[in-house]
Order: structure tokens, then sequence, then C-alpha cells
């Protein structure tokens, strides 16, 4: 199956947390970081989740924020850190590829934020992003 969802990162399940209706995912990226995926026990079944489990995690390009700072105070679980690696720029949008030790993640934001941020090539920046935005696919 193809998707227009940039970033597909695998990894490998290392704890499912249940709850009443949701659960949290582990999932230890192939390049070391772990991300959190917040998602529906019916999907956790249907899926056949469980530690050891092969996945890969889904994140649209426009749930991937930016930060060039030190990230305090958020609830937001994943937090990647990386080195800008392009940044391509139309009238409004920007889209731009971070490198990470879990891979290369591609975050859609505006002009006008590459701008205040100050972003460019080589520029140091955290990927963050919510738990709940993580999809996972297997197979």
């Amino acid at each position: 199956m193809s998707m227009s969802i940039r970033n597909q990162l695998p990894g490998t399940v290392t704890a499912v947390v249940p709850g009443e209706a949701m659960a949290t995912v582990t999932v230890r990226l192939a390049g070391g970081p772990d991300v959190t995926a917040a998602i529906t026990l019916e999907a956790v079944r249907d899926l056949g989740l469980a530690e050891g489990s092969a996945v890969r995690a889904l994140v649209k390009s426009t749930e991937v924020s930016l930060a060039t700072g030190r990230v305090n105070g958020l609830s937001i679980r994943n937090r990647l850190p990386g080195t800008v690696r392009e940044i391509t720029t139309g009238g409004v949008m920007a889209s731009v590829k971070v490198v990470t030790e879990g891979g290369v993640l591609t975050s859609a934001v505006t002009k006008e934020a590459v701008d205040d941020l100050g972003l460019a090539a080589g520029s140091s920046v955290t990927a963050l992003i919510k738990a709940t935005e993580v999809a996972l696919a297997v197979g």
C-alpha cells in the first residue's frame, strides 16, 4: 500500500500499556530513540501488537513541530533532537527535512516560522510529535 504520509520510521514495540479504551505503545526506532503512540485498544488487538512486534511509526508532516531551544513544560511525549538537512519554501509554507537518530523527518511549517526560528541547513532543532498523532503500521 502506498501512502502520502512522509514520515514512516521503522522500529520495534518495546511496551504496550493498556488503558480503558486507549493504549500507549512505545516503539524503539531503528536508530535508537523511543517514540510513544497513543492508539485504541481495538487497534492494538487488530494489529496484534506486543513486545517485539516490528512496526512503522507514521506521522503526517503537518503534525511535526520544531523547536530551536530547550523544551520544558510541554505535554508532548515525543521529542527527537536533530539537525536540519534542507528547507524547501513556497509562498506561505515550507518543508523542513530533519535528520534524527530515528531517521529523517519532514515537518510542514509556515515560511514565517522558518524565518522566526532562523532555520537553515545545519540548524539544531527538536522535532515534537504528540503521541496521539503517531499511527502504527505492521507488515
